[in-house]
């Protein structure tokens, strides 16, 4: 017989792990769709977290992630290193499909995360991987010695600056407008580090070099003014996109493509279909409002569960 089981999660981001650390320990037996490549989310690609409670010293995004997924085994969680492919959610029995094989579920919660957003500029996909960059600790350690930019404003950006200056003879911050959007302790670092030369009122206007990147056009958004800045690395760092194209037919989204919740639950527009985090989350995007919308995602499949056996 097909096993239907109570809860499929997919994803394993703090959201992801948190719902199934709680779904396990109702007993739940939850199945995780961790990822066919890694597993963790987007922590898997930060260096150190100073602001998750619990760590005081800070402690390293992976480790983080892998001290969520012991808890959540230890409970019972199953972890699946696969993508899900397909859904079909409309149905008392959902279907996620995997290259492996197809997933039957009374619930699903999705935790599906974010992807890194492009400058959708001519040649950025052809020099990616060859002096274009969206992860600074995957490939910092090979720009040593080299002069580089990161694009953006935000925490994301000014944490990996800090982190790409290790490496760096010269890190050019590019951004948009005249102050930093990230939080004050750390944009103050980053003005205060002597490896950094902050372009303000800045756009990447093209994206120069054959076979490899040799330097970026800036156009200035005061002036309208360009100018070529000589660089053989750039790192984008201008936020995130949700991970819902795969599913944009089935569930309803807002404008931007994050799927919608009926708050302060996060019930979807489909019984049984749950989502938290990032995939939902247009404006905090933290590792700690993560794991609480994973928190409660897991408390309304349970709620939901219980209501089907009446």
């Amino acid at each position: 017989m097909t096993e239907i089981h109570d809860v499929v999660i997919v994803g394993s981001g703090p959201a992801g792990w948190t719902a199934a650390i709680y779904t396990a320990r109702a007993g739940l037996k939850p199945v995780v769709l961790a990822g066919a490549v890694k597993s963790g989310g987007a922590l898997m690609q930060t260096t150190e977290v100073e602001n998750f409670p619990g760590w005081p010293e800070g402690i390293m995004g992976p480790d983080l992630m892998q001290k969520f997924e012991e808890q959540a085994l230890r409970f019972g969680a199953d972890m699946r290193y696969e993508d899900a492919t397909s859904m079909k959610l409309d149905g008392e029995v959902k279907e996620i499909i995997t290259d492996e094989e197809t997933y039957y579920a009374k619930t699903v919660i999705l935790a599906l995360g974010s992807e890194y957003k492009k400058l959708g500029l001519d040649g950025e996909d052809e020099l990616s991987g060859k002096g274009v960059s969206y992860c600074a600790t995957c490939d910092g350690f090979f720009f040593k010695g080299h002069d580089i930019a990161i694009i953006g404003g935000g925490d994301s950006a000014v944490t990996e600056a800090q982190f790409l200056s290790r490496f760096a003879t010269t890190v050019h911050v590019i951004h948009r407008r005249d102050e930093l959007r990230a939080s004050q302790i750390m944009a103050d670092r980053l003005l205060a580090n002597e490896k950094v030369t902050m372009h303000w009122n800045s756009v990447v206007e093209s994206i120069n070099g054959e076979g490899r990147l040799q330097s970026l056009t800036l156009r200035d958004t005061v002036t309208g003014d360009t100018s070529e800045l000589p660089v053989t690395g750039m790192f984008v760092a201008i936020g995130h996109e949700p991970r819902t194209a795969f599913i944009s037919d089935q569930i309803e989204l807002d404008d931007k493509g994050f799927i919608t919740v009926a708050e302060p639950s996060t019930a979807t527009s489909l019984p049984g279909v749950f989502a938290c985090g990032d995939v939902v989350d247009s404006h905090y995007q933290q590792a700690i409002t993560a794991a609480g919308m994973g928190c409660k995602a897991a408390l309304d499949a349970e709620a939901y569960l219980a209501m089907l056996e009446g």
